[in-house]
């Protein structure tokens, strides 16, 4: 498996694998909700590549991408600190450590940058999430109440953060 940071080019790859996290219903916006471009996106990637405080990192195997961790971050200085994270990988591709392979990789780099918290939001009924952000270190600070609205319920969200 290799860990690197995305590029331009593998915009159509990482909207494959969005689309299909999106199907697990798991995530902020429902299966087949975003209609994403890839030259749009391209952009997008772009812009967090020329990020001091932000990023876009895939996990590979046999040359195709996975997974994918987006770290956004902030520029004002009060909250330049921090960042906030969105993790998604193919449903094809669960349960074979590249969750934790990401987290450590994106540790490593937030450290290097200047990053002192991450953050990210879970919906409660997300159990696999939730288990890897705890193996991860992250801990739940709050619970974010009927945050969502999903199938024709409210649904809580966690918010969760670690320190590095």
């Amino acid at each position: 498996m290799l860990i690197r940071e995305a590029t331009r080019k593998d915009s159509t790859q990482i909207i494959a694998v969005m689309t299909n996290a999106e199907a697990s219903n798991l995530m902020l916006f429902g299966p087949g909700e975003r209609k994403l471009e890839p030259e749009q996106f391209g952009s997008y990637i772009e812009k967090l590549y020329h990020s001091h405080h932000s990023a876009l990192f895939v996990a590979e195997m046999e040359q195709k991408i996975v997974a994918y961790l987006i770290l956004q971050g902030n520029e004002p200085s009060r909250i330049a600190h921090r960042a906030y994270l969105v993790i998604g990988i193919h449903s094809d591709y669960r349960g074979k450590k590249i969750g934790t392979a990401l987290f450590n990789h994106v540790e490593d780099w937030a450290k290097v940058n200047g990053i002192h918290r991450l953050e990210l939001t879970v919906m409660e009924n997300n159990e696999a999430g939730i288990a890897l952000y705890k193996k991860m270190g992250f801990d739940i600070e709050g619970i974010k109440r009927n945050s969502l609205y999903v199938d024709g319920q409210y649904i809580n969200e966690y918010y969760m953060s670690r320190l590095l």
